[in-house]
């Protein structure tokens, strides 16, 4: 008789044990109780389920990382590419995160494939391979706001890979290297414009200063001889050559004044 009057305490001490639960720092419990959900999700640590009244549902408040599989993106200027991307979320409110949708990986994940390709698809090329962070904000922006209502909060959006086709690549290789030679041909002609510029104003100088050219020719000299060479050098002084030139110059003009007088 006492054994049948202890068994009642025993199944009601084995039933409460049986419903406690614990839930880690990053769990939350969302419970039905008879089908309708209690105003707020309980934990962390230990909760009291009570089957059958009481079902629980476990969510993690943990960032998610979400990869997007690849997806064919036909940009603004009709080029196919593959783009495949990463998502961060994470569950804000839990009590919605389970009551508004059915299963919100699932449903982020389509949505996050479907508003990448409609954004990408409104970019040109050009734009898609240098402005990845304007597209990535837009993509974030635009995901946070409809997921807004299920309770997820998409804090980044990460474009990861564009494959391109074999043959954009092979056009985009021939730009870039033209690109290359254009800038080569460009800052070669600027270093011949500088140094016309730089040789003109040593003229102006040597000009004003004959002696400096004097000086410039020593110079000329002593690097020729710097070397081990067989080079023989005579030199001359500017000043005889200078007579030769100018004795040159007046020549031909005596000579057409002794035409005239004759005449």
């Amino acid at each position: 008789m006492p054994q049948l009057i202890g068994l009642p305490f025993l199944l009601i001490i084995f039933y409460l044990l049986s419903s406690i639960k614990i839930l880690r720092e990053y769990e939350r419990g969302v419970i039905f109780r008879l089908g309708r959900l209690l105003p707020d999700a309980k934990g962390p640590g230990i909760i009291f389920v009570f089957f059958p009244i009481d079902r629980m549902e476990r969510i993690s408040l943990r960032t998610v990382t979400m990869d997007v599989p690849p997806q064919d993106v036909i940009t603004r200027d009709n080029v196919s590419v593959k783009v495949n991307a990463i998502v961060y979320l994470r569950v804000m409110d839990s009590n919605r995160a389970v009551v508004t949708v059915e299963n919100y990986l699932y449903a982020c994940s389509q949505l996050a494939q479907t508003t990448l390709r409609s954004v990408l698809g409104e970019v040109e090329l050009d734009d898609l391979l240098s402005k990845r962070e304007t597209l990535n904000e837009k993509l974030q922006s635009i995901l946070d706001q409809q997921t807004d209502e299920w309770g997820i909060k998409v804090s980044l959006v990460e474009v990861k890979t564009v494959d391109l086709p074999a043959e954009m690549q092979r056009a985009m290789a021939r730009q870039a290297e033209a690109e290359r030679e254009r800038r080569a041909k460009i800052i070669h002609a600027d270093g011949e414009y500088q140094a016309a510029e730089r040789l003109l104003m040593a003229a102006q100088t040597m000009a004003n200063e004959p002696i400096s050219l004097q000086l410039r020719y020593l110079g000329t000299l002593t690097e020729i001889g710097a070397e081990q060479n067989s080079t023989i050098v005579f030199p001359v002084p500017i000043d005889m050559v200078a007579r030769f030139l100018s004795g040159a110059g007046q020549e031909p003009a005596k000579k057409s004044d002794d035409s005239e007088d004759s005449s």
